[in-house]
């Protein structure tokens, strides 16, 4: 996957045809008439998603980007979809950085949901991304359980992701989870076995994140758009210090993370710089 550029112009264009701008989300997400994953999008069975060097794109960069798509953060992929999606590409490629593969992931709650977790492909072209992320179910689910599945992002990528980047050049991913409420604590390898079809271990979200801190820089944009989130932050703050970016105005995801890739491409770096810019609160 990957092996496509691109292009903002043939976005834009696709945009005002598809009617992104216009649309509701019900509209373009028509997964949420079917009331069900997209079978493409289904972890069950995966073994890896692969983001590989190309001719095209020789210094793969590998990004992840899960999306908590319960009820209080549905709205997220729509306004990505609208305008987010081509400001962060667009950003991430004008700022140095030539060769982002990014692979969207719905986060859901695996206590509650019935897709707790959905997985797209690494991909570098603005048609192929555009396709997996309206093929995203917004569930809309979750539950007073104080917590979402932000720790199945880091499950899959710990175990079910392969790069070029870490494999030729010892150079980590970048992952990010958005959302406005606490990790859960516990992902037990029944949950496992459930969404991803085998798993016989259960992990603490501390266990986790030290898995897939060893192949990626682990990052999450805090929305705070409620007294609840404003307590979920504090919690985030403990766990990632500093790579916990807190804002108000979730438009502004597209920089933040735009931000960051490109001040590590510039350092030369997967280390933590340069992060006091978008500390908002």
């Amino acid at each position: 996957m990957g092996s496509t550029r691109y292009d903002l112009d043939a976005r834009y264009d696709r945009a005002r045809k598809a009617g992104y701008g216009t649309k509701s989300a019900g509209e373009i997400f028509t997964q949420n008439a079917k009331r069900m994953a997209h079978e493409s999008m289904n972890p069950h069975g995966i073994s890896f998603r692969e983001s590989r060097d190309s001719e095209v794109h020789p210094d793969s960069v590998p990004i992840i980007l899960g999306l908590d798509v319960t009820g209080s953060m549905g709205h997220i992929p729509h306004e990505l979809i609208r305008d987010g999606l081509p400001k962060l590409m667009g950003g991430i490629i004008q700022g140095g950085v030539p060769d982002p593969a990014l692979l969207f992931l719905g986060i859901g709650d695996h206590e509650c949901d019935g897709y707790p977790l959905q997985v797209g492909q690494f991909e570098s072209g603005d048609e192929e991304l555009d396709m997996w992320l309206t093929r995203t179910y917004i569930e809309s689910g979750g539950g007073g359980n104080a917590g979402e599945s932000y720790l199945l992002a880091w499950y899959f990528a710990a175990f079910h992701t392969r790069t070029d980047a870490f494999e030729k050049r010892k150079q980590k991913g970048l992952l990010f989870t958005v959302g406005d409420e606490p990790c859960l604590k516990i992902l037990p390898a029944s949950a496992i076995r459930e969404i991803m079809g085998s798993g016989q271990q259960t992990y603490t979200h501390l266990e986790l994140l030290e898995e897939v801190k060893k192949k990626y820089e682990v990052y999450h944009i805090s929305v705070l758009h409620s007294d609840q989130a404003l307590r979920a932050d504090k919690g985030w703050r403990e766990l990632l210090g500093q790579n916990c970016i807190s804002i108000e105005d979730h438009r502004e995801i597209p920089n933040v993370i735009k931000g960051i890739i490109c001040d590590k491409f510039k350092n030369k770096t997967l280390g933590t710089t340069g992060l006091d810019q978008f500390q908002m609160l």
